[in-house]
């Protein structure tokens, strides 16, 4: 199962300081929260519950940020001080962001033809026809491919130690440069254009997402069996919502 939040991201983006958040609140606004906790230097889990974890790192940024009322909540002022810090580039006091895998991806190795394939080292293959863009979104997927699945992983920070279904697009896609902000597997759903697209193709339902690109699926679903994400069979696409990346 991956990360469920009713809300897309970019609605929550929008929503985020539009109520006080405190425990026991959940929604994808509080998961912003946690987002923004993280980008901040200060590690939160991005699941959108806001429990005794989150508000502790929420009194440690109060704290920092020397507030007129230390209680652990985020009120309307908190959440603007925080977001504008974080757009600012600005951390926690020592904190070192990492230098994100994506930004210095290793280029996918590519062969004659239209159709990516998996290779016995479970890397995929990208097609020297494909665009660069989606070379790049397969190069993404190959830094992940084998890592283990991970609830909710990918969602609070882009380098994570495993990534869950939507988690895993999440990433690729970001490295490609299509995606600024990690969308659930109900985000999925709405994102991008209605039908399959030429090179890339979205799979998304309540409770699991994965894509096709050039003809190979990346999907958590049988990477523990095969130790990797990509996979060259397919799967039945009924019951999910099918969308493509713009142009893709």
């Amino acid at each position: 199962m991956c990360v469920l939040i009713p809300a897309s991201d970019a609605v929550a983006k929008r929503s985020f300081g539009s109520r006080t958040l405190r425990m026991p609140m959940k929604g994808a606004d509080v998961r912003v929260l946690q987002q923004l906790l993280t980008e901040w230097g200060l590690e939160t889990a991005a699941d959108g519950r806001f429990g005794p974890a989150t508000r502790r790192q929420v009194l440690l940024w109060e704290d920092y940020n020397d507030v007129a009322r230390i209680n652990g909540r985020m009120g309307r002022r908190e959440a603007v001080i925080l977001r504008t810090s974080v757009d600012r580039g600005e951390h926690a006091p020592g904190f070192e962001p990492e230098e994100s895998a994506v930004s210095g991806s290793v280029p996918a190795p590519t062969a004659p033809g239209e159709v990516a394939t998996v290779g016995p080292d479970g890397l995929a293959i990208a097609p020297e026809s494909a665009p660069d863009v989606v070379k790049a979104i397969i190069a993404a997927g190959n830094q992940i491919h084998d890592l283990p699945y991970k609830y909710g992983g990918g969602h609070g920070r882009w380098v994570d130690s495993g990534y869950d279904c939507s988690g895993s697009m999440s990433f690729s896609l970001h490295g490609a440069g299509l995606l600024d902000v990690a969308l659930d597997s109900t985000g999925f759903m709405s994102w991008g254009e209605a039908g399959p697209g030429q090179w890339v193709t979205i799979y998304g339902n309540p409770g699991h997402s994965y894509m096709v690109v050039a003809g190979v699926r990346f999907d958590t679903s049988g990477r523990a069996s095969v130790n990797t994400r990509w996979h060259e069979d397919m799967r039945s696409a009924r019951g999910y919502t099918v969308r493509h990346p713009a142009g893709l």
